[in-house]
């Protein structure tokens, strides 16, 4: 099971990079920030000054269709913010 499920890469996100040399993952929820910092240094070759993690319930949907209310929830997910040392940086888009 790997740690870091994929980068979040909004606008937000992209002005905090610029500004702070912060970078966003959503990350398996059970991965504590031990674990996160220790993802991101093998796969990217970087050093991570700090790890924030923020958890996200899912939501309760509803939604109505021809055949009548259809009920449910959307997964729930961790989020992490790695902060970099000065220096380092990440490029998502080298591999496209």
């Amino acid at each position: 099971m790997s740690t870091l499920k994929k980068p979040v890469i909004t606008e937000k996100m992209t002005s905090l990079t610029e500004k702070f040399n912060r970078y966003g993952f959503v990350v398996d929820h059970t991965a504590n920030k031990l674990q996160i910092k220790d993802a991101v240094q093998n796969m990217y070759g970087v050093s991570v000054d700090k790890v924030n993690t923020m958890n996200y319930k899912g939501k309760h949907k509803t939604r109505y269709t021809k055949t009548g209310w259809v009920e449910g929830r959307t997964n729930k997910f961790k989020k992490a913010i790695i902060t970099l040392s000065e220096g380092d940086s990440i490029d998502f888009y080298s591999n496209i």
